[in-house]
């Protein structure tokens, strides 16, 4: 069968990405989207695009019914399903093929097997495959101690819990139950031990419909946040000869056991020992292909595309050559509980020629209903060790305006001589998260740069407004205020530049949008951006990035909220909320009142004291938004 049309069943950077292949191949492409995304970078890169009329994925992007009928509309003759969303849904893949399309990803029959990971780990069992033994919830004693909970259906960390207390069991599985359910539509979840210090390592492999399979090589992908993973690499670095043959052995047995087709994924948990298990597989293309691309010369969506038509994989892979290193970056806030951010991307650069896989151009709007990530930057080089330095180096020159980020914490982690030895594990982030998000860079110098930049004249004005930007005289400096982090900095220079509480800085350039510094007898340089929309102004340079918000001259009135008011620390939609929760329930402090959904992530709202709730606001399946109030707790007066 030969495809001439594909329609991409995606959104968001996989499909900006599947896109860009599929255009390069010739074919002509189909892009759907939902309400918020019809002026979306993926719309704006394909030939045709067609409406899924609404905002949730339930209604737009898990609607097969609209996927197929769209492909039809549009004259598509091939559905991608990227990842995420109905990719690994063995009945949408029925479905495409029923309506006589082409499928690009592997039988309904093996998405079927490897769809439960109960049903997978049995299959896997069968096939020779080591696996952790099971535990079961109800028998579980001390010494079957830390458990790790997991959905049957799904992935991407939905589900998982880590139990390290016997009395937390039931509350966990309850909430790990409710958390799958919501996310897949089956609430299953079974439990098994939890490893320390393990580290996750994957093998990609390739298969056509004649029988031949690749192991593509090994990726570590061991620095997670909440289940996810955040940094990822191939090859996995640390292991021997002799255990990365055994992982590839393993994944190619899967595969066939399965009757594999096009590019999936056999996920391993190894321990600090080096004994490998079976996790799952996923039965489509990883958010982390890049890196496998890099070190093979591939390109994985071209090679799907060309075995759904038949052709017939060269017997052996080709040699893979250096080390990739990939960093996702998102739009959150890693030193407050990894909160999703929403708002206009106002800048997205990042230098040095990287591959930088992205959704989003600037002037983009990043919502609440999908996933926060906003790229993909992947560098590759001859050896680790370079790769990491290039990406660290890269991430920390980069612009991201308009929205928190995890930008500083990925070159951080980068740079940590834990991930810089080699030997990461899925444990990085519970111990070394606290240091990674505290230690932020001095904004002194980006203010002066701001002040600096905001009085200097435009390039090419003339003598009356070059004397109006520095009109101070020498004993009556000028003063500009900002705040940054919630901490107001204060910046005083003269006419002529001379920076008046700062002797050792010295004044070398300045215009509106850039300013040279000599710091400590070394000449720095200040991008400055000014937001119009928002009045923030963005400095970037080598000693850090800082977002300051000027001090208004006449601020306005603050608002008041009442004491023990319970905000929304971003829109979202409330899941459920905590049994037996009522206006005159008591509460302590810490408990969790009630969950938030926002960007596939659920967010408990805690009791900020211990006292009375006056007040509940929130209804589960309610969307609410940002600082919405939700509930109202009267602290109990201390005698």
């Amino acid at each position: 069968m030969t495809i001439t049309s594909l329609l991409v069943a995606n959104r968001g950077e996989i499909a900006v990405r599947i896109l860009r292949t599929a255009r390069a191949l010739g074919l002509a492409t189909v892009a759907v989207h939902s309400d918020p995304d019809a002026d979306a970078l993926h719309v704006r890169c394909a030939d045709a695009a067609v409406r899924l009329p609404g905002a949730a994925p339930a209604d737009t992007y898990l609607r097969a019914d609209l996927l197929i009928e769209a492909a039809r509309t549009a004259g598509a003759d091939a559905v991608h399903p990227g990842y995420g969303f109905l990719s690994e849904n063995a009945d949408f893949a029925r479905r495409v093929r029923a309506a006589g399309l082409t499928w690009i990803g592997p039988p309904p029959e093996a998405i079927e097997a490897m769809a439960s990971k109960t049903r997978a780990k049995d299959l896997m069992r069968a096939a020779g495959v080591p696996l952790l033994d099971p535990v079961d919830p109800a028998a579980a004693g001390p010494a079957d101690l830390p458990l790790l909970l997991k959905a049957a259906a799904g992935g991407g960390g939905r589900g998982m819990r880590v139990v390290r207390d016997l009395d937390t069991l039931k509350e966990s599985l309850d909430a790990a139950s409710a958390e799958a359910l919501s996310a897949f539509g089956d609430g299953e979840v079974f439990a098994e031990p939890y490893v320390e210090r393990g580290r996750h390592v994957e093998v990609q492999v390739l298969a056509d419909t004649h029988g031949t399979v690749w192991a593509l090589g090994t990726r570590d992908c061991s620095l997670q946040r909440r289940h996810q993973k955040v940094i990822e690499e191939a090859p996995a670095p640390g292991l021997s000869d002799t255990l990365r043959a055994t992982l590839h052995d393993a994944a190619v047995a899967a595969a066939r056991a399965v009757s594999y087709e096009g590019a999936g994924t056999v996920e391993f948990l190894v321990t600090a020992d080096g004994r490998p298990y079976f996790l799952e597989m996923n039965t489509r293309l990883q958010v982390e292909h890049p890196v496998t691309e890099a070190v093979f010369g591939l390109d994985l969506v071209a090679h799907q595309l060309r075995v759904a038509e038949g052709a017939a994989l060269p017997l052996t892979p080709p040699q893979p050559t250096g080390h990739a290193v990939e960093a996702r970056l998102y739009a959150e806030d890693p030193a407050h509980d990894w909160r999703p951010q929403t708002g206009v991307l106002r800048t997205l650069d990042v230098p040095g020629g990287l591959r930088v896989d992205t959704g989003f151009a600037d002037g983009d709007t990043v919502g609440v209903h999908y996933d926060p990530m906003l790229a993909k930057v992947i560098a590759h080089a001859p050896t680790r060790a370079e790769a990491v330095r290039v990406l660290a180096h890269a991430l920390a020159g980069a612009r991201v305006h308009g929205l928190i980020t995890n930008r500083d914490l990925l070159v951080r982690s980068l740079r940590h001589p834990e991930f810089t030895t080699g030997r990461p594990d899925t444990g990085f982030y519970e111990r070394h998260l606290t240091a990674l998000t505290t230690d932020t860079p001095d904004p002194t110098t980006a203010v002066l740069a701001a002040a600096l930049a905001e009085a200097a004249p435009a390039p090419g004005a003339g003598l009356a407004a070059r004397i109006g930007g520095w009109r101070n005289v020498r004993s009556q400096p000028q003063t500009r205020s900002y705040t940054a982090a919630g901490t107001t900095y204060t910046a005083r220079y003269q006419h002529d530049g001379v920076l008046a509480d700062h002797p050792d800085i010295t004044v070398l350039a300045a215009t509106p949008t850039r300013v040279t510094l000599e710091v400590d007898g070394v000449r720095r340089v200040f991008h400055v951006k000014h937001n119009p929309h928002t009045g923030e102004v963005h400095v970037d340079s080598p000693l850090g990035a800082h977002t300051l918000l000027p001090v208004p001259r006449f601020p306005e009135p603050e608002d008041h909220t009442a004491p023990g008011s319970l905000l929304a620390p971003m829109p979202g939609t409330v899941v459920r909320v905590a049994e037996g929760l009522a206006p005159g329930s008591a509460v302590t402090a810490g408990q969790p009142l009630l969950w938030l959904e926002a960007m596939k992530m659920e967010h408990r709202v805690l009791a900020p004291a211990s006292g009375t709730l006056t007040a509940l606001h929130a209804v589960p399946g309610r969307q609410v938004e940002f600082g919405a109030l939700l509930a109202v707790v009267q602290e109990e007066t201390q005698t």
